[in-house]
C-alpha cells in the first residue's frame, strides 16, 4: 500500500494569533502520528501572513518533542536561502537530538517573493542547479565521516560540523519540473514532487528521475528510485460539506495569486472569481482529494497508480484547525481498510 504522509505549513488562520497556530501545529502533529501517518514535513515560506512555517528547523525540534515515533522534516529547506553549514549545523543538532526520525528535504525556490528571498540571501545569486547539487554534496559530507580528500576540502575549505558528523540525516531532493527530478536522480537520492501546487510536468519529472537515478553516486542513499507527491486533502462526512471547506484552500491559492497574501478565510458557499482565476485554480489544484473518505482515497489509489508513486504527502488547510484534523483522521481510518478486489 502506498504510505502515506503530510506536509505542514503551520496555517494563521483569520481572527486568530501566530500562537495559536503553532498551538495547533504542535496537537496536530500528534494527530498525525496517532492517526498512523509515516512523516510530517514542514515547508518553509517566508512573509506570508497565511502561514508561521518560516523558522523550519524550530517546527521541526517542537514536533519532534511533541511525539515519540513519527518521523520529521523538511518539506523543504530552501537551501539557496541558506549556507549547507549552518543547515547541516542545525539538522545534525535535531538528529543528535531525536535520533534516525529526523529527514532533510530541500528545495531550490525561494519559498517567498523576490524582495524577500534577496533579503534572505544577502544579495547571493548562487540558485543555480550546479549549486544546488553542490550544496547538497556537501550535506551529505558534512553527515558522514566528513574525510578530507581533495575534493571534500574543494567543497567545504576544510571548514567542518562536527554536530552533523555521522548523523547520516537522510536527504531528499524536492522539485516541481524536471531539473530538480534529474539532480535527485543523479545524486541517487528520493525525489518529491511539488504535484499539489505544480502538477504541470509532473509525468515528464517522474519519468526523468527514473532515467537519470544514479545509485552508485557517491551521495546516494537509496538503491531504487522512490518517488513522493504532494496532494491537497480536505475530508469530510459528506461531498458537499468537503467541497464547501476546501473553499478555504482555494481562497488562499486566489490571494496568492493576486497578491493578497492574508490569513485563511472561512469557507464560502460560492467562491468570488473571475473565470480565468479559476480555470488556473483549478489547474493547479487539480490533484485534491477533496470528499468523503472513500471518494478521497479512492482519488488518491487512483492517482499513486497512474504515476508509480511511492508515498504521497499530503496538505490542507481549514479555517477551524479542528476540521483539518477531522480531515486527516477520516482518510488515514479509510486507507488503512483494505480496497474492495
Amino acid at each position: 500500500m502506498t504510505a502515506l504522509s503530510v506536509l505542514d505549513l503551520a496555517p494563521i488562520v483569520q481572527g486568530s494569533s501566530v500562537a495559536d497556530a503553532l498551538s495547533s501545529a504542535t496537537r496536530f502533529a500528534q494527530v498525525v502520528e496517532e492517526a498512523g501517518y509515516e512523516r510530517l514535513w514542514y515547508a518553509e515560506h517566508h512573509n506570508s501572513a497565511a502561514l508561521a512555517s518560516n523558522a523550519t528547523a524550530l517546527l521541526i525540534a517542537n514536533a519532534a518533542a511533541n511525539t515519540r515515533t513519527l518521523r520529521i522534516g523538511s518539506g523543504g529547506i530552501m537551501l539557496p536561502n541558506h549556507s549547507p553549514l549552518a543547515v547541516a549545523e542545525a539538522f545534525g543538532t535535531l538528529a543528535n537530538l531525536y535520533g534516525p526520525r529526523i529527514d532533510l528535504g530541500l528545495g531550490r525556490a525561494p519559498g517567498t517573493d523576490p524582495r524577500t528571498a534577496a533579503i534572505l540571501r544577502r544579495g547571493a545569486r548562487d540558485d543555480d542547479e550546479q549549486h544546488f547539487a553542490r550544496s547538497i554534496q556537501l550535506l551529505a559530507w558534512y553527515f558522514g565521516e566528513q574525510e578530507d580528500d581533495a575534493e571534500s576540502v574543494q567543497l567545504s575549505f576544510g571548514v567542518h560540523a562536527e554536530v552533523a558528523r555521522n548523523t547520516h540525516v537522510p536527504l531528499w531532493v524536492l522539485g516541481s519540473s524536471t531539473a530538480g527530478a534529474a539532480i535527485a536522480g543523479q545524486l541517487g537520492l528520493p525525489y518529491a514532487a511539488a504535484s499539489h501546487f505544480a502538477p504541470f510536468q509532473l509525468s515528464e519529472a517522474i519519468w526523468t528521475y527514473r532515467q537519470m537515478f544514479n545509485p552508485s553516486a557517491p551521495t546516494a542513499q537509496i538503491a531504487e528510485p522512490y518517488v513522493m507527491a504532494g496532494a491537497n486533502l480536505m475530508v469530510a462526512p459528506s461531498h458537499e460539506e468537503a467541497e464547501y471547506l476546501f473553499t478555504s484552500h482555494q481562497q488562499m491559492f486566489l490571494g496568492i495569486r493576486r497578491g493578497e497574501r492574508g490569513p485563511i478565510k472561512p469557507p464560502v458557499a460560492e467562491m468570488d472569481w473571475a473565470p480565468h482565476e479559476q480555470q488556473m485554480a483549478e489547474s493547479a489544484l487539480r490533484v485534491s482529494a477533496v470528499g468523503a473518505p472513500a471518494e478521497a482515497a479512492e482519488f488518491l489509489r487512483t492517482f499513486a497508480a497512474s504515476y508509480g508513486v511511492d508515498e504521497i504527502i499530503l496538505t490542507g488547510y481549514s479555517h477551524d484547525p479542528a476540521l483539518r484534523e477531522r480531515s486527516f483522521r477520516l482518510l488515514a481510518e479509510e486507507w488503512g481498510k483494505v480496497p474492495a478486489a
